[in-house]
């Protein structure tokens, strides 16, 4: 494992565990993040070849920061209580972009690599929003009424306990052991061998 695949996933894990405390924030963001970072890599790879080596960097910089800049303003335009509750973790979208661009991520690696650490990415985002809501508050997509601009519902989602769950959950110490479990039980699914 070199350097720079430690800090791309170091930079992954922030808001996979900063903002998956509830289900409308953790598919908002991986909602978000997969936009931005799928515009990205298409303007890079018309931009890249036409711009000198030693100027890739700074370009890879602007551009992550104007796309971020641009999807969090329409963000903040049409659902303002989720761009208020997600915070600096939508501006971490233009750090990641240039992260994966520097590890070679849109270069050096297939589309099958890419759409398979993407959807990855989104399923872990959406499984610990639905084990971290449901455990911490007991309930399933209780704040939808910050998306309801965008799907024109009265915003109510579905109360399992009546006085809340395990406050542990919500928080970031939560998160990690949610995420750590789920890794654990991920080492230990039996894995079909093809050699007996």
């Amino acid at each position: 494992m070199n350097k720079t695949s430690v800090l791309q996933n170091s930079l992954i894990l922030t808001p996979l565990i900063g903002a998956s405390d509830s289900l409308v924030k953790a598919l908002g963001l991986s909602l978000l993040s997969l936009l931005v970072i799928s515009v990205y890599g298409m303007k890079m790879s018309v931009l890249r070849p036409r711009i000198i080596p030693a100027m890739q960097l700074i370009a890879s910089i602007v551009l992550a920061a104007t796309l971020t800049s641009l999807a969090t303003l329409a963000l903040q335009a049409w659902a303002f209580e989720l761009h208020q509750h997600l915070g600096i973790y939508a501006g971490l979208i233009a750090l990641q972009c240039v992260a994966l661009e520097h590890n070679g991520f849109f270069t050096q690696a297939g589309r099958r690599d890419r759409v398979r650490l993407s959807g990855l990415f989104f399923g872990l985002m959406v499984a610990l929003g639905l084990l971290r809501e449901g455990i911490g508050n007991g309930s399933f997509a209780d704040h939808l009424s910050w998306l309801s601009a965008i799907i024109g519902s009265n915003g109510q989602g579905w109360l399992f306990i009546a006085d809340g769950g395990i406050r542990l959950a919500t928080i970031a110490p939560g998160g990690f052991i949610l995420l750590g479990l789920l890794i654990a039980a991920k080492q230990a699914w039996p894995r079909a061998s093809t050699s007996h």
